[in-house]
């Protein structure tokens, strides 16, 4: 067993209560994986950083969440596939792309099929992709700044679906309708 539990702001540790503030701030709640992450403070003020420089990138909207769900299906998170399909809807992405991330299909353009591809072997291969994956990735007008920013991306996304498979994280009643 491995203990861990949903924090609320009252049973969380004292220095992770300015986090949940920001959680609250942001999601108009605390949402369960940052219940969970609050046991560490340091862990949740740093996936607070990580998905905030995530958001600034040069990705756009969608971008974000082919990166966001690329890796949280290929991870099989329960936890963040309907979190961010929710996410999604809150940023105005066309929910046409959510459900081919989810549904593993293709993307409604090449450049985001580059990305999911890119992001897939980055994945998969644990960083040690073949050189011609690369020459296709900047071939469909990507660069060296975004390949590194899909690193960013997996950064996040190991942070909250490991802490979400560790934990066996509740859903929330909210990212409900998004299962």
């Amino acid at each position: 067993m491995n203990n861990l539990k949903v924090h609320t702001m009252e049973t969380a540790p004292t220095e992770s209560r300015p986090f949940l503030e920001n959680s609250i701030k942001g999601f108009g709640l605390i949402p369960g994986l940052h219940g969970v992450m609050s046991e560490s403070p340091e862990l949740l003020e740093t996936y607070q950083i990580l998905h905030k420089k995530f958001q600034e990138t040069s990705f756009d909207k969608e971008e974000l969440t082919v990166v966001w769900q690329t890796i949280n299906v290929e991870h099989d998170c329960h936890y963040c596939v309907p979190a961010h399909a929710a996410i999604a809807k809150m940023m105005d992405v066309d929910e046409s792309l959510t459900l081919a991330l989810r549904n593993r299909d293709a993307m409604p353009t090449a450049k985001l099929q580059a990305l999911h591809d890119m992001t897939l072997s980055i994945v998969r291969n644990r960083g040690v992709v073949n050189p011609d994956d690369v020459s296709d990735f900047y071939d469909a007008g990507y660069a060296p700044k975004q390949l590194l920013e899909i690193v960013l991306g997996l950064a996040q996304k190991v942070m909250s679906n490991y802490v979400n498979h560790l934990a066996d994280t509740p859903l929330d009643d909210r990212f409900k309708p998004f299962l």
